[in-house]
């Protein structure tokens, strides 16, 4: 797809623990201020986090119209995806 990890607004990962985005965040090299989190308000809520995360952001105004987000996802037995949106 030809897009830059820079080129991207905003991560919302599955919500499991802050541990986790911080090492996407280090790997990655970018600020934690790129990670929408909502682990404080509902903790790990499985497979419904990101699209509560997104929903949320999508609200507050956060996320702007023609912003990269990327969606990853993580679950038991090493299995994960991704979904990258243009807002």
């Amino acid at each position: 797809n030809k897009v830059a990890v820079k080129d991207i607004a905003w991560f919302i990962p599955h919500q499991a623990n802050l541990r986790m985005f911080q090492a996407i965040a280090r790997t990655l090299h970018l600020p934690m201020e790129k990670f929408y989190v909502t682990l404080h308000k509902y903790g790990n809520i499985s497979s419904a986090s990101c699209a509560i995360a997104f929903d949320e952001a999508v609200r507050d105004g956060s996320i702007k119209e023609g912003d990269l987000v990327c969606l990853p996802v993580f679950g038991g037995g090493l299995t994960w995806g991704s979904a990258l949106i243009r807002w």
